[in-house]
């Protein structure tokens, strides 16, 4: 089975991932649920904390979590499709606040699987983002 998608495929779900980011630093709760599946979970980048599609909601909605930046790489981004699975594998530079109100800023690699949805489109099904951090000099990068 191939896992290339095609142009129409990649353009479409590299939009979806646009307008989820966007969504996040617009903390617009709205647009965000009409991208979301309704088992979405996320594992957050910060502390490895399972989210979801109601946490993360309830969170952006309240401002308990604000993102005023997020700047994604789309160029970079490895595109996938497997049937009615999109699979994105991209970076971003974030800076967010958490509940407690501590700045966190990272950078970080992010899986994020989509589902078809009946009308053709996508929902952002599961994401997972693992910090990026700089090599520590003299030691050997993992593989």
């Amino acid at each position: 089975m191939s896992t290339s998608p095609t142009a129409d495929d990649r353009a479409s779900l590299l939009d979806h991932d646009r307008r989820f980011f966007d969504a996040l630093v617009a903390a617009d709760a709205a647009e965000l649920a009409s991208l979301l599946a309704d088992d979405f979970v996320m594992v957050a980048v910060g502390d490895g904390a399972v989210v979801t599609r109601d946490d993360l909601l309830t969170a952006v909605s309240t401002g308990a979590v604000r993102f005023p930046v997020i700047e994604s790489f789309p160029g970079e981004a490895v595109v996938r499709r497997v049937g009615g699975t999109g699979i994105v594998v991209g970076r971003t530079g974030m800076s967010f606040t958490g509940p407690d109100g501590a700045p966190f800023t990272a950078d970080s690699r992010y899986t994020h699987v989509f589902t078809t949805t009946p009308t053709g489109g996508w929902h952002l099904l599961s994401a997972q983002g693992t910090q990026i951090k700089p090599p520590v000099a003299g030691e050997a990068a993992a593989v």
